[in-house]
């Protein structure tokens, strides 16, 4: 496949497309550079990707090559990985993006989907580079909508979305006890309700069990198709020492769980559920105050409640921890009627949510994972 960079003509780009350059013939195998910068599809071996990507400042665990393997064997979506390289061979920068299709939703590229980041990594001209090739192949490709998901703002000339924000707290330095004390006096006796109640957290791979029973009966009760076990086992196996399992129990129940990452100094929950059965408990409470102890106690300083909408009921939740708000820059690229990826909180989908709370929890489950495959 052909990936032009950002210093080509109009002209260079078009003979790209038909396999051709002023300098001689180009076959659509190979790539096509600037004087300093080429692009092109990433077929090396993983742990060249990956050390690039922790030489990279904003790096972030989404960015891996491990979520390749992820997204094509549960999802079987294809992941067009793109690199940058310069005249000496160095990766200078990188962009994972992933295919998602669908007759029903559409034709997206996205990097990354199901996840909260992604986007490009690199030095400037790279990640110029970089854009300009996705933009090409989604032009190629007749791609709705082209995502690209930076946690960081990017000189890039493209629009973004600041529909998500994500909240982070600063974490004290192996301290647990600041922590607590840093809190105000009404949240410390609000997560004292839980513990006064008898909830206990447990953490481990053997909790992911209890956390996918938990969190696909609350995806029902939200009217949200939930991703599939099979989906969180696989990331357990890709990412055994980065991938937190965590769950609330009360008198022997798993009544609330969570599952996020680590990377470089910080964690994030990037998914979390309780019963509605339970909710006068508050195990959410302890859960996450379980997994600061633990983010504290193992060195890491920043505790990132992963993704929410603005002024909603979960944004509310962790601002009451004391996090900050981080925007968030999806930066998109339209070429058809999408103006965003699909939601369940799409006003135009508002049936669907009614709908799916009405299902039993075993055939919500079943089929569940056959819808989100296709909601990035």
């Amino acid at each position: 496949m052909i990936l032009p960079c950002s210093r080509q003509t109009r002209k260079q780009r078009d003979e790209v497309v038909s396999g051709r350059r002023t300098a001689g013939i180009l076959h659509l195998s190979t790539t096509v550079s600037t004087l300093s910068t080429r692009v092109e599809r990433f077929d090396g071996p993983p742990t060249e990707w990956d050390d690039a990507v922790r030489g990279f400042g904003d790096w972030t665990h989404f960015h891996l090559i491990g979520w390749r393997k992820v997204v094509e064997s549960v999802f079987g979506h294809e992941c067009p990985y793109l690199v940058a390289r310069d005249q000496s061979d160095t990766i200078t920068g990188l962009l994972p993006l992933v295919r998602v299709k669908s007759r029903l939703f559409g034709h997206f590229l996205v990097s990354m989907p199901f996840l909260n980041y992604g986007g490009p990594l690199g030095e400037p001209e790279a990640v110029t580079a970089l854009v300009d090739a996705a933009i090409d192949m989604a032009t190629r490709e007749t791609v709705d909508l082209l995502e690209l998901r930076s946690r960081q703002p990017l000189d890039i000339g493209l629009p973004a979305s600041h529909r998500k924000i994500t909240s982070v707290l600063d974490l004290p330095e192996q301290d647990p006890d600041l922590l607590w004390k840093g809190f105000t006096t009404k949240m410390r006796n609000k997560i004292r309700l839980p513990q006064k109640a008898g909830v206990t957290v447990r953490f481990g791979p053997d909790q992911l069990g209890a956390f996918f029973d938990v969190f696909s009966r609350h995806m029902r009760d939200l009217g949200t198709p939930t991703q599939s076990r099979d989906f969180f086992e696989e990331v357990s196996r890709t990412f055994p020492d980065s991938t937190w399992f965590a769950c609330a129990y009360h008198q022997g129940r798993a009544v609330a769980g969570g599952c996020g990452f680590t990377w470089a100094d910080e964690f994030e929950m990037t998914w979390s559920a309780g019963l509605k059965s339970d909710r006068r408990l508050r195990p959410n409470l302890q859960l996450y105050w379980s997994l600061m102890e633990r983010a504290v106690t193992e060195g890491l300083r920043v505790y990132n409640f992963g993704r929410s909408t603005p002024g909603g009921g979960t944004h509310e939740f962790k601002r009451q921890w004391g996090a900050r708000d981080v925007p968030l820059w999806w930066y998109q690229h339209a070429l058809g009627a999408s103006k965003q990826t699909p939601s369940p909180n799409d006003p135009t989908c508002s049936w669907g949510p009614r709908l799916w709370k009405r299902l039993p929890v075993p055939l919500a489950t079943a089929l569940g994972p056959r819808i989100v495959r296709y909601i990035p």
